[in-house]
């Protein structure tokens, strides 16, 4: 037996929807909403992207599934909404054709670990840190102490690791060469209009013009054919308070600044 919410949806379309920060439940839904598509045979996929990236190995794996649902024949079209940087930009690369508004925030293309040296500020309150280790580097990025030259430079080379990584990825996707990604993949971020002009963008517009370029790729009829939203986040009830946008925000704010301590990310932080 065939759930009605099992069925086949041949002649449909699908929307995933990647918001706010990647991370491990961005990951976790969005990968299960990919495998529905996939079960459900639909032919087209609407990826609208609205994030500021986040954590690589999340990223990896949602770009991963993606190239894979392609590979089965779903046409996969990004839609770049506010924002779509860093991470967003990792992911969108595996769609067949990305859409952006002309004022949208994209690129932030690169790598950024950070840590704390909050050794003179224990010093001067009287805290001290004892510390056992089983290697020299166990304890890099402890907070009680600055780095060491080599310490940096082993760093370094793990960031160059990941930046590779993501500027191939992105030269695969964009059909471009490394070199050329390598030219603006500084850190940089662009609007809509400008990633166009680079090639990270193949057409500006908005969400219903990228569903009318996924339709038409599928061949599906681009005015009756309406998207049907997968992975939808579940509703909490505290966003039925007053406030809760707020409270959202300064959640989210909040995430940002803890990811970004002694993590890799590919993430633009304004």
């Amino acid at each position: 037996m065939i759930w009605p919410w099992r069925r086949k949806s041949r002649r449909r379309m699908a929307r995933i929807v990647v918001d706010g920060p990647i991370t491990g439940s961005t990951r976790q839904r969005v990968l299960k909403a990919i495998r529905d598509v996939e079960e459900r045979e639909f032919p087209a996929l609407l990826l609208r992207i609205d994030s500021p990236g986040g954590t690589v190995g999340d990223s990896q794996e949602i770009h991963a599934a993606l190239l894979r649902l392609r590979e089965k024949g779903c046409r996969v079209v990004a839609s770049f909404g506010n924002i779509s940087a860093s991470g967003g930009v990792y992911i969108g690369v595996a769609a067949e054709s990305i859409v952006a508004n002309p004022g949208t925030i994209t690129g932030s293309i690169g790598v950024i670990l950070r840590g704390n040296d909050l050794s003179k500020v224990f010093e001067r309150i009287g805290i001290r840190f004892d510390t056992v280790k089983s290697g020299v580097y166990k304890d890099i990025l402890s907070p009680d102490r600055p780095l060491s030259p080599e310490e940096r430079a082993l760093l370094q080379e793990l960031i160059d690791s990941s930046y590779g990584q993501f500027v191939r990825v992105v030269a695969e996707g964009r059909s471009l060469t490394e070199e050329t990604v390598r030219g603006f993949a500084d850190g940089r971020v662009f609007s809509g209009e400008q990633a166009k002009t680079l090639g990270l963008v193949d057409e500006l517009g908005d969400e219903d013009h990228a569903r009318r370029l996924a339709a038409r790729l599928a061949d599906l009829d681009e005015t009756t054919t309406r998207p049907v939203t997968l992975g939808k986040p579940r509703k909490k009830l505290m966003n039925l308070l007053p406030g809760s946008q707020l409270i959202a925000l300064l959640q989210q704010r909040l995430s940002l600044e803890l990811m970004g301590s002694g993590q890799v990310l590919w993430l633009y932080r304004p």
